[in-house]
């Protein structure tokens, strides 16, 4: 059992992440490394198998607290695989298979520094509220650190019945600030016409 280390993922709407980074720019590494060991603890505690998520709370006082753990792969594990260079879908499956893990924790080292912004089909001005209507224009920004894991296209139609999610923004850099001017970068280059995104909120959140 390893850990991938962490993603800060502070900044919700209720309840429900919209922005995410990694890694933490709170965490000491001190306090990184007891943070991991606590996640693998728990999913020894259960035998668990495959990809997971454990979640804490972190106070004031750097004190954490086990609030649950998300047994699949999440929406934010592209930042987890820009900093750590692994493909989690591949080991994923590798272990599905009954393989071994191919890597070991000392192997492993944090480098740069990912965002990620969750792109939904909301009014961050009308208290987040679903907007819906057809992708009169939908453009996305492309180039070195950016990613976008898309799964919509022009022309097309955002209904009511389903998740708000469009897509995922996310930008890599060797810094904080380099992944953070990239992100603002990215959001001025994303081209989207007919309904309202949470593309202005995230662009408000790294300013």
């Amino acid at each position: 059992i390893i850990h991938l280390f962490e993603r800060e993922c502070s900044i919700q709407r209720r309840h429900q992440k919209v922005v995410e980074e990694a890694p933490s720019a709170v965490l000491s590494e001190e306090l990184r490394a007891k943070m991991g060991e606590a996640a693998v603890k728990v999913a020894k505690a259960c035998d668990y198998l495959g990809a997971g998520t454990v979640e804490f709370l972190l106070d004031e006082n750097h004190n954490f607290y086990f609030l649950e753990m998300n047994t699949r792969l999440q929406v934010e594990h592209p930042v987890t695989e820009l900093i750590t260079g692994v493909d989690l879908v591949e080991l994923q499956i590798k272990v599905a298979r009954g393989e071994q893990l191919p890597i070991t924790q000392e192997e492993l080292k944090i480098k740069g520094h990912a965002l990620e912004l969750r792109v939904y089909a909301e009014d961050p001005l009308n208290d987040f509220l679903p907007s819906v209507g057809k992708l009169e224009r939908y453009r996305l920004p492309k180039g070195e650190g950016i990613r976008v894991d898309n799964g919509i296209e022009e022309g097309m139609d955002v209904p009511i019945y389903y998740d708000p999610m469009l897509a995922k923004l996310v930008t890599y850099g060797n810094t904080r600030e380099e992944a953070i001017e990239l992100m603002k970068e990215a959001i001025d280059n994303y081209e989207v016409e007919g309904i309202e995104t949470t593309l202005p909120f995230g662009k408000y959140v790294c300013e």
